[in-house]
C-alpha cells in the first residue's frame, strides 16, 4: 500500500507545516508520514482527508482499493 499524502499535500499547492496546521496535526507527524518514515493508522487519515476536504481513500492506493 503507497500512502500519497504528499502528492495531496502537493497537488493543493501546499507546504507541509500549512497543510498540517490545516489538518490540526504536528509538523513533524505529517512530515514524517510524506517521509514514507511511518504508516499512518485510520483515524491519522480521517483527521488528514478532513484537513485536505478529500476522500480517505484519495490518500493512499492498494490494489484492493
Amino acid at each position: 500500500m503507497e500512502i500519497l499524502v504528499k502528492k495531496m499535500v502537493e497537488s493543493r499547492g501546499l507546504s507541509i507545516r500549512s497543510a498540517a496546521k490545516q489538518c490540526g496535526l504536528t509538523y513533524s507527524t505529517l512530515i514524517d508520514i510524506c517521509a514514507g518514515n511511518v504508516m499512518p493508522r485510520l483515524d491519522t487519515l480521517e483527521t488528514i482527508a478532513g484537513g485536505m476536504e478529500c476522500r480517505i481513500q484519495d490518500l493512499y492506493d492498494s490494489p484492493l482499493k
